[in-house]
């Protein structure tokens, strides 16, 4: 280990900044969030540090750098242009052993100043030692999508409670164990959705009764999202990675559950038309099961959970047998396809509405407000529509859509095998069937459709982008 790693309370404590530049300016910025007592030594400032100056923020020394300047200092940056001027700086604080940083030369500095990631009170520091500051700042980007931004507020409670947890256990043992189980439960992710005073009562609870282990666990309802795994929210990959057991759909794809905690017991629960590996309200009673069992329950479903995902139904369930739950959005089957097929489902020229509907009823059938969806000026999108296209095909140019109206197919959307088969509304059964488009497949029809062709980014390498309205074949590479 080249560098000790340490944090220093800067509160009130005497520090100066060399040079009045746009890195300065940065350096003070984060030395004034630490505390401290805060002299610029430059002949000119940034708009921002002379704001600060003339606020009484900070104290301006204008004039270039002078031997005694730093002498009453506890803390240096260097941050001019000037080499030498940056080695004068760094010379002086030597000699007096004052803590230096010359900026992007860490030959000069007695410490380096690390990538931060600040939750206040907890405050995570990532450094390379000075190798590759760019890997250190990508380091506290992916540890910014695994810690919520309310872990402050987590720790700011657990200080708040230690001295009771202190009187109510005897033991260090005991008091370790309470707050592992409460930190790993749902007094955390209270606090993380926001729920302090719900978090605070559990805490007391737990508290009150002496639990050190979990008497029931959670059960996260989560959208996976289209497809694509870079889609999933922060909150989705966290609780994947804290899940103990996961409940899965066939529209979750193998990368996005590669993501899970990989010790996490797995569950298949798909549906297929005609094929459902486990009814509906089985899955409701297992997720109540695994979460009675004290476990932390990872209900993944494709899309978002309460678009056609069902997920209105099962944490009905929860809600009867007391279980607690929390619900995490997913990017929407509509939302995700259409952008990686470059079909806006709005547009002030083609669309001012847009109505999600699916494409077969509970029973099988196709019972839908035709009239109301064949509006103008709107855009229609049908979630598992290919057994019924002819109907909605025929039903739609029955109900005064016209039979040209574009269409299109978007078939396995936003993922390396996506297709988008274009055409209209009279040729969408043809189109099933002569490019032999399969599940999952999202049937946008509207005139935004005509964008496709302008609009188009997505590239997967592998297929190909079908289009009848030309005669060649658009190659998506």
């Amino acid at each position: 280990m080249k560098h000790f790693p340490v944090f220093l309370s800067l509160t009130n404590k005497p520090c100066s900044v060399v040079g009045g530049g746009d890195v300065a300016e940065r350096k003070v910025t984060s030395l004034l969030n630490a505390g401290a007592d805060v002299t610029v030594i430059a002949p000119e400032l940034t708009a921002q540090l002379a704001y600060l100056a003339k606020e009484g923020e900070i104290k301006h020394i204008a004039r270039d750098y002078q031997e005694g300047d730093i002498d009453q200092a506890f803390l240096v940056v260097a941050a001019t242009d000037n080499r030498e001027v940056n080695q004068a700086v760094a010379e002086n604080a030597h000699q007096q052993h004052i803590l230096i940083n010359v900026v992007d030369n860490t030959d000069l500095c007695n410490y380096i100043v690390p990538s931060v990631l600040d939750r206040s009170p907890v405050t995570v520091a990532v450094s390379t030692g000075g190798a590759s500051p760019v890997l250190a700042r990508q380091l506290r980007t992916k540890l910014e999508s695994m810690i919520p931004s309310s872990c402050g507020e987590l720790a700011s409670i657990t200080e708040e409670y230690r001295e009771k947890v202190k009187q109510k256990f005897a033991s260090s043992a005991e008091r370790k164990a309470f707050w592992e189980n409460a930190l790993k439960g749902t007094f955390a992710e209270l606090v993380y959705a926001g729920q302090l005073s719900e978090a605070r009562q559990l805490l007391d609870k737990l508290l009150a009764e002496k639990i050190t282990s979990a008497q029931i666990g959670e059960v996260y309802l989560v959208g996976a999202g289209p497809g694509d795994p870079d889609l999933l929210t922060f909150k989705a990959v966290r609780l994947m990675q804290r899940a103990d057991v996961m409940v899965y759909d066939r529209l979750v794809s193998k990368p996005i559950l590669d993501m899970a905690n990989k010790n996490a017991q797995r569950i298949y629960v798909g549906k297929e038309k005609d094929n459902h590996a486990v009814p509906q309200d089985k899955i409701n009673e297992l997720l109540v099961e695994l979460a009675k069992q004290g476990k932390r329950v990872l209900r993944l479903k494709g899309g978002d959970p309460f678009i056609f995902g069902r997920g209105g139904e099962e944490i009905e369930t929860l809600v009867e047998e007391g279980v607690p739950f929390q619900v995490v959005p997913g990017i929407t089957a509509a939302s995700g396809c259409a952008s990686y097929a470059g079909i806006p489902l709005t547009h002030r020229d083609y669309a001012q509405s847009v109505t999600f509907a699916t494409g077969h009823l509970k029973d099988g059938s196709i019972n839908l407000n035709w009239e109301q969806l064949a509006q103008p000026n709107h855009t229609m999108v049908f979630y598992m529509g290919l057994t019924g296209i002819h109907v909605i095909s025929e039903q739609l140019i029955a109900h005064g859509l016209p039979a040209d109206m574009p269409a299109a197919l978007v078939e396995q959307g936003t993922t390396r095998n996506q297709r988008v088969h274009i055409g209209t509304l009279e040729s969408l059964p043809k189109l099933v069937k002569d490019a032999g488009v399969r599940a999952p497949t999202l049937t946008i029809i509207g005139n935004v459709v005509n964008l496709h062709k302008k609009l188009h980014w997505f590239k997967p390498e592998k297929y190909q982008c079908e289009t009848e309205f030309s005669k060649n074949t658009v190659k998506l590479s």
